[in-house]
């Protein structure tokens, strides 16, 4: 059974409108690019369809997903954004290099989320081949694009 849970109700999703107001960033890595930026448009189209502004919506390119942390901290150190979406995907690989990877940029996230200055959305694929992250930027599974879209204008909003 899949469950494409990028699929909301709209209705029950706060407006991220506020007046034209709200801004986001959204931190993409360029690697495996293919996945992260058709998450990345699904992210965007999210935002603008809830009511921000595409003006509203910063998009930062880091070269991986461990840079995506250091890119987060940036912009939340400035409070200009209400949220700020992290986009990245690991692929499994032979060596070890791929749960380094994974505990960097998931710890890195935590502890920016713990500071509390500025929501940050782990939009980050930890996948064991690329079919799986094909699945999860548009395909039989949905886009966790859109759903870190959905998660920023949730938390923005508390």
């Amino acid at each position: 059974m899949t469950t494409d849970l990028s699929k909301y109700d709209a209705t029950q999703l706060p407006s991220a409108d506020v007046l034209g107001r709200q801004r986001y960033a959204i931190i993409v890595a360029d690697w495996n690019s293919e996945i992260t930026y058709a998450m990345a448009q699904g992210a965007v189209e999210t935002l603008v369809k809830n009511g921000v502004p595409e003006e509203n919506v910063d998009i930062i390119h880091v070269p991986g997903a461990v840079e995506l942390t250091y890119g987060a901290a940036r912009i939340t150190k400035e409070e200009r954004v209400n949220a700020v979406i992290v986009i990245g995907c690991v692929i499994q690989g032979d060596t070890p290099h791929f749960d380094f990877v994974c505990q960097s940029v998931t710890q890195g996230v935590a502890e920016l989320n713990a500071q509390g200055k500025v929501p940050v959305i782990f939009s980050v694929l930890t996948v064991l081949n690329k079919q799986q992250a094909l699945d999860r930027c548009g395909g039989k599974l949905g886009n966790k694009g859109i759903e870190g879209a959905y998660t920023a204008i949730r938390m923005a909003n508390l």
